[in-house]
């Protein structure tokens, strides 16, 4: 057991203090044999030194004692002034190794005479012999082995030895500081001390233990993520103020939470600059990546690598992530991911890129007159624009009311006129405000009316001059054209336009104006409409003063005709009646007519029309003219002689009415000649003319009874009368 425990020792000592020789030597006088280190045995100030010896001796000799000399390498042998160690009497030795140099062996029968020696200085430099005091043969005697080891001190260059285990945040643990060098010698003077990045040392209470000859303290704390990186400070004091001292530094396994740098919004064609850092130790792995957002649903993601548009730069816990030129598709969520150790830390930020597009607008520009108007302006922009309608030359803004509504949703209006008319046609301009900038569009809107004919366009004609007006209405303005045209060459169209309506006017020479009407057709882009348009007649106020004057002219003409007319037949009313009455008086005078049937009462010339008319009837009745010819008379033949009879009116009765009725019934007409004077006569009487006018006859019932005019030579005229009227007077 004293063997380990020396050559344990002994190797400590040798690897502590650098003892220069590989080897230990045995030196023999005779029967005396001593075992030291060949070479220098080097040694550092506040430390200790350990001379390793033995020995052996005859056989009779028991060793008792033994001596350590130190004394100068010159020196053959030490004196007793150099004693360093004398295990009998302590009182020879030196004042400046009392207590300093013990045996490692104090069984001196072991024969092991290594020594060791603390609080080492510079001074202990020098020589060290051995004496061994015992009994030869029962006698006292002793002997100094010649041989010396050498010890060269110099200063302290050994740290202490600092242990500093893993750490971690927020879990106790402890640091250990071990003086160098196994010395019994006093206990040094262990201290602690804390310095941050850029601070002063802190001193830190430990607790300071011996352990198998070496001096040690412990330093127990719990680390933080403040505390890694520090430095920690064992501080070693020896007597003599010999001092030395060994830094360590700290390292606490740590993560803070993530911190991401950089402004997530930004404006499109700006660069973005995002860092996310992870204050961690070890430094983590970091990296971003960005959700596809086509394949959102299988968690695919996309990595980037350095080239022109996106640029990562990674350094010890951070990762810079660029891109030059941002577009709207970079928008989005973008994931900042930290491997530490065997775990995963992700971070999300939303990226948003500012941009603003122009309006786009939707909807029909072009609507009937009553149907809806119904635009959207949209805005693709971030944020969302502010939108406004207004209409071109008014700044007031269309809000919602009876006939305009105007739904404003995120980044669209909507414009709603339900019932439009064509005063609502014109330029609406959409106002897209967007942060500090404006974007406009406009929209030409249009309100089309069907094409119609108003009810006053007609046609008139005045002396051959066709005029026909067409009015029609519509919008676009409609085109009219006149069908009737294509019949004629020379014309005259006139067209007018004011606001919706065209009046066109065509003028024509006609010479049939047989047609009551006259097409027109008016078109538009909408339909067309066609009407016919009726003609009137318009006479000039000339012609109307003439044809009025001769309207009065005809009434008068007529009215005098009439009072005329009326007059002559007042006129010969009177005078058939006093005929007919001049008659009756004759024949009350009863006279006897003597009727002659042998002549004719009737002139051949007075009997033409009659016998004309009659053989007209029978040229019909035998469908030939030739027949009429023969059948007439010759009426060129000139006037007959006229034939008289006798009347004899003394032998007439009277007859009653009745009597007379049915004679008349059954009598032929009879005919007498009655002869008259002189026309002189006759006027003179104003009776005896009968009813006559030139060119005319007067007929009386079923017979008729001619009246012929008077001749101018003053001879006598017949007068003719039916014999059935005298009779039936009577």
């Amino acid at each position: 057991m004293f063997v380990l425990i020396w050559a344990t020792l002994l190797f400590s000592v040798r690897g502590n203090n650098a003892v220069t020789g590989a080897a230990v030597r045995e030196h023999c006088d005779g029967r005396y044999c001593i075992t030291l280190s060949e070479g220098v045995i080097t040694a550092e100030a506040g430390l200790c030194v350990v001379i390793p010896c033995s020995f052996t001796t005859l056989y009779y000799f028991t060793p008792k004692h033994m001596v350590w000399y130190k004394c100068e390498p010159y020196q053959r042998r030490c004196g007793d002034s150099d004693v360093i160690l004398h295990t009998n009497n302590n009182n020879k030795v030196q004042s400046g190794f009392i207590g300093r140099v013990s045996l490692l062996e104090p069984d001196v029968s072991q024969k092991n005479c290594s020594i060791i020696i603390n609080d080492l200085t510079e001074s202990d430099s020098g020589s060290y012999q051995f004496r061994v005091n015992g009994l030869l043969s029962y006698a006292e005697s002793g002997f100094t082995f010649s041989p010396k080891a050498i010890v060269s001190v110099k200063g302290l260059t050994q740290k202490p030895t600092v242990m500093i285990p893993p750490l971690t945040e927020g879990q106790q643990t402890t640091l250990t500081c071990t003086a160098p060098g196994l010395c019994s010698g006093s206990d040094p003077n262990i201290t602690w001390t804390w310095r941050g990045a850029g601070e002063k040392h802190s001193h830190i209470t430990g607790n300071i233990t011996a352990v198998t000859q070496r001096h040690s303290s412990t330093l127990t704390f719990n680390p933080s993520a403040e505390q890694h990186g520090t430095d920690v400070t064992c501080k070693v004091s020896f007597t003599n103020s010999i001092t030395t001292e060994e830094t360590g530094t700290l390292n606490v396994t740590y993560v803070k939470e993530f911190r991401i740098t950089g402004n997530t919004s930004v404006k499109e064609g700006e660069p973005l600059n995002l860092t996310c850092s992870v204050e961690s130790f070890p430094p983590s792995l970091i990296t971003w990546t960005k959700p596809s957002e086509t394949n959102m649903q299988n968690a695919t993601e996309t990595n980037w690598q350095n080239n022109t548009e996106t640029f990562m730069q990674r350094d010890s816990g951070i990762c810079t992530f660029s891109i030059s030129n941002v577009t709207t598709e970079d928008s989005g969520r973008y994931i900042c991911r930290a491997e530490y150790l065997n775990q995963t830390l992700v971070e999300n930020v939303d990226v948003k890129v500012i941009y603003v597009r122009k309006p786009l607008l939707t909807g029909d520009t072009t609507v009937e007159e009553g149907d809806a108007l119904n635009l959207t302006c949209s805005v693709e922009s971030f944020p969302p624009s502010h939108i406004t309608w207004t209409v071109l030359g008014s700044n007031t803004k269309l809000d919602n009311g009876l006939d305009t509504d105007l739904q404003n949703h995120t980044g669209s209006a909507t414009l709603v006129i339900p019932n439009v008319t064509t005063e609502d046609s014109g330029q609406y301009i959409c106002t897209a405000r967007h942060l500090d900038r404006t974007v406009i569009t406009y929209a030409d809107v249009t309100v089309t009316r069907v094409s119609k004919i108003l009810k006053n366009s007609g046609c008139e004609v005045q002396s051959e001059v066709l005029t026909c007006v067409c009015i029609s209405e519509g919008f676009p303005l409609p085109t009219i054209n006149w069908p009737l045209l294509k019949n004629h060459t020379e014309y005259t169209v006139t067209t007018t336009a004011s606001n919706h309506t065209v009046n066109s006017t065509v003028t024509l020479t006609v010479k049939d104006h047989s047609n009551a009407s006259v097409e027109c057709v008016s078109i538009n882009e909408n339909g067309e409409a066609k009407e016919n348009l009726k003609i009137r007649m318009i006479i000039s106020e000339k012609a109307d003063q003439s044809k009025e004057l001769v309207s009065w002219l005809e009434v008068i003409i007529a009215f005098l005709i009439g009072v005329l007319l009326s007059a002559v037949l007042c006129c010969l009313a009177t005078k058939c009646h006093r005929k007919n009455l001049k008659i009756s008086r004759n024949l009350d005078e009863t006279l006897e007519m003597v009727t002659s049937q042998e002549a004719p009462l009737i002139d051949a010339g007075e009997a033409v029309d009659d016998d004309l008319t009659f053989y007209q009837e029978l040229a019909e009745g035998e469908e030939g003219a030739a027949a009429a010819e023969q059948a007439a008379p010759d009426l060129n033949g000139g006037p007959k002689d006229v034939e008289y009879a006798s009347i004899d009116f003394s032998v007439l009765r009277r007859k009653n009415t009745r009597d007379a009725a049915k004679k008349q019934e059954s009598t032929e007409t009879e005919y007498a000649e009655i002869k008259k004077e002189v026309k002189e006569e006759m006027e003179n009487n104003g009776e005896e003319e009968g009813y006559v006018l030139e060119g005319e006859m007067v007929t009386e019932d079923e017979e008729t009874t001619p009246c012929v005019p008077e001749e101018d030579d003053g001879e006598d005229a017949a007068v003719y009368s039916n014999v059935k009227d005298i009779m039936s007077e009577i």
